[in-house]
């Protein structure tokens, strides 16, 4: 399992408006995605502008190359790429340690 995290930051005051897509993203789009496994969106407290976007993959290859490199990843790019206030910090995570 390999973990993808984007950090992400957006327009200031259109949170509303992001909250609804990247759901709408994730759930129409990303979720479809060879070797996607689930999800999770964390929204700032401190920073409201900022979301952090876990995404479990099979393998770096389902990212980085069936993802990244469809048709699939402009629908993504289309939903939510207006609301980026720059381009999202993307790196990639595998398991060390499970939870005990």
């Amino acid at each position: 399992m390999i973990l993808e995290l984007a950090d992400i930051r957006i327009h200031p005051g259109q949170q509303t408006a992001f909250d609804e897509a990247i759901e709408r993203g994730v759930r129409t789009v990303i979720a479809h995605a060879k070797g996607f496994q689930g999800h999770q969106i964390f929204k700032g407290i401190e920073s409201p502008d900022r979301y952090l976007l876990q995404i479990r993959w099979e393998t770096l290859e389902n990212h980085t190359v069936d993802f990244r490199e469809s048709a699939a990843f402009a629908d993504w790019r289309a939903i939510v790429g207006p609301f980026f206030a720059g381009p999202p910090s993307v790196e990639h995570f595998s398991l060390m340690a499970p939870s005990a």
